[in-house]
């Protein structure tokens, strides 16, 4: 499999955007991946984006933030109050919060959520997502959730074993409000991690996952 390089120079530092639903959405879906690119490119600059967050998961998702991005050069971390599960009514309202994000950022990869994911907040997220950035490179992630919306993504990021276990870690350590849910668990990031790395036969065995609805060559 020939693998493909972000950009001309695979060392040269990027201006990435995560945007995310929920407070733990970022973590569980490029988690990973953003720990090897903020590695890997020195001097990198990220602007992190939560929609919904009460006080309490406001709290986590900073806390979290702060330790995903610790090797980020520069970093920026946004936390909306619109109301969880009530996305498509309030779509307006957060669309005018992307054309804000559109004329303070300049971002050459974004991190957001897949299309066809079946809960609603983030399927709007993702549909603002194209409708806000039109000349960039998106790459969605995916969120193992109860309605097996799981699909069958193109674009596949091995990890190192060490990324993969410090990305559960950090989850475990930040989102105390979430381990009583049956799904949130070592068990289920390792597992998806896993999977995807059997389909890109990674080297030491894990890898994040994501669709990519266009990419230019």
């Amino acid at each position: 499999m020939l693998p493909l390089t972000l950009g001309s120079n695979p060392t040269a530092p990027l201006r990435i955007l995560c945007l995310g639903a929920h407070s733990d959405d970022i973590e569980i879906g490029c988690g990973g991946t953003l720990l090897r690119l903020l590695e890997a490119r020195p001097g990198s600059s990220v602007t992190w984006v939560v929609f919904s967050a009460d006080e309490l998961r406001e709290a986590e998702a900073r806390s979290s933030a702060a330790d995903f991005l610790g090797a980020a050069a520069a970093s920026q971390v946004i936390v909306h109050r619109f109301k969880e599960s009530y996305f498509p009514q309030v779509a307006s309202d957060i669309k005018d919060s992307f054309e804000a994000l559109k004329r303070s950022t300049q971002p050459e990869l974004i991190f957001a959520h897949h299309r066809h994911d079946l809960h609603q907040d983030h399927r709007v997220v993702a549909e603002l997502t194209w409708n806000t950035f039109r000349n960039h490179l998106v790459l969605e992630f995916e969120i193992p959730k109860y309605e097996g919306d799981l699909g069958q993504p193109s674009v596949l990021v091995p990890l190192t074993r060490a990324h993969a276990t410090r990305k559960v870690e950090l989850l475990m350590k930040h989102f105390a409000s979430q381990t009583s849910r049956a799904w949130f668990s070592p068990d289920t990031f390792h597992g998806l991690m896993s999977i995807r790395g059997v389909e890109c036969n990674a080297p030491e065995g894990r890898a994040e996952a994501f669709h990519a609805r266009k990419i230019v060559i």
